[in-house]
């Protein structure tokens, strides 16, 4: 299976969210994951290179891809449970591939004007890749959401206006917490610092609700 997680917008915690996502499901299922990282700032990568030189923590494999990579991602799929590509905040040739042959795509997005200013152009791509790959999942997920109960409303709203362009959002959402930063700095997750933290029931919640929702039954774009 292949999980994508993208976007156009830089700083919604793309490799952040799909470095927790991939501990969990190595987790969860013993399975063989693979993470691509597409992302010219090589996040996952160093992230990898940090949790490989840690020897109480479990390797996880990790490749770096480029450009037409639909070829190499269908390979690599035949070899490895989930492969998990995590590609950087623009638009770019690496991601239309990617979501060419993707399974689901995960697009995180804050809680914040500038972020949903990207939905139209999402919206567009994403559709356009559905002509190639019907059965694609898209979904968006609201990250780095504030904490405060009195910022509720901003998070309802945030989904709304996704909501308003046809796409799905999740119910899950990440709060923001320092404890993500400080995982992703050692090479570790949130799942291993805190397993039973708050933010390790938020990427709990996130990866079983988006993998409950079967490709058969996906979600029609407008």
């Amino acid at each position: 299976m292949i999980l994508l997680v993208g976007g156009e917008k830089g700083g919604s915690g793309k490799s952040c969210l799909a470095q927790n996502i991939a501990v969990h499901i190595t987790q969860k299922f013993n399975a063989n994951v693979l993470m691509v990282d597409c992302d010219p700032q090589r996040t996952t990568s160093d992230w990898i290179q940090a949790r490989n030189n840690a020897a109480d923590l479990p390797q996880i494999n990790c490749i770096q891809l480029y450009g037409k990579i639909r070829n190499d991602l269908l390979s690599l799929n035949e070899r490895f449970d989930y492969v998990i590509v995590d590609c950087g905040g623009q638009d770019n040739l690496a991601m239309r591939a990617a979501m060419s042959v993707a399974t689901y795509v995960v697009v995180p997005l804050r809680p914040k004007r500038r972020d949903l200013k990207t939905l139209p152009h999402m919206e567009d791509m994403l559709a356009t890749c559905k002509m190639v790959n019907p059965k694609m999942v898209a979904t968006v997920v609201l990250t780095q959401c504030p904490a405060l109960p009195t910022q509720g409303k901003r998070i309802l709203e945030a989904k709304e206006v996704v909501q308003s362009f046809g796409l799905r959002v999740l119910d899950s959402v990440t709060f923001s917490r320092n404890i993500y930063d400080d995982s992703e700095e050692s090479g570790s997750s949130v799942l291993e610092i805190e397993p039973d933290g708050k933010a390790a029931e938020e990427i709990r919640a996130i990866a079983d609700e988006l993998l409950a929702i079967p490709p058969e039954n996906r979600y029609e774009l407008n």
